[in-house]
């Protein structure tokens, strides 16, 4: 079971994707804009985040280019769930660090298919470091890994 948010606008599609995902096995909610979205993920980081480009106020583009800047958020695995259909704006989010992305309307079948295939894909990574914690791990790393002298 993945804890999954998703940010959308249109109440209707967010219920109802929201539905779709709970009677797969996952705890699921939704907000309607980014500064919603903020609130909750200061209170609680899910395992997946579903992002609508489309929405009032901040769009879903700046809301994940300021997640993949944030120490907390940089790893949170995100989809684009959005209605746009454009190849450029496709690139935007792969580039911006969106792990998929999902055009609406969407088939229940393939939006289980493709929000499991993204939870797997991150299972098999590490759990979430803070950014600083994870450079330090790495520096510590690359330390022990460096080769010791030896003098005969």
């Amino acid at each position: 079971m993945a804890h999954i948010l998703i940010v959308d606008d249109d109440d209707i599609v967010a219920e109802l994707a929201s539905e779709i995902l709970i009677s797969e096995g996952h705890a699921c909610g939704w907000v309607s804009d980014a500064k919603e979205a903020e609130k909750l993920l200061a209170w609680r980081r899910p395992d997946l985040l579903l992002l609508d480009q489309n929405m009032p106020g901040e769009n879903g583009t700046s809301l994940l280019r300021r997640l993949r800047n944030s120490p907390q958020f940089y790893d949170l695995p995100i989809i684009m769930f959005t209605s746009i259909a454009g190849a450029e704006d496709e690139s935007q989010a792969y580039f911006l660090g969106a792990q998929d992305y999902i055009r609406k309307p969407v088939d229940p079948k393939f939006l289980v298919w493709r929000v499991n295939q993204t939870l797997r894909a991150r299972a098999e990574r590490p759990k979430h470091r803070d950014l600083e914690e994870w450079a330090e791990f790495q520096l510590r790393r690359s330390k022990e890994d460096t080769p010791k002298r030896v003098f005969i």
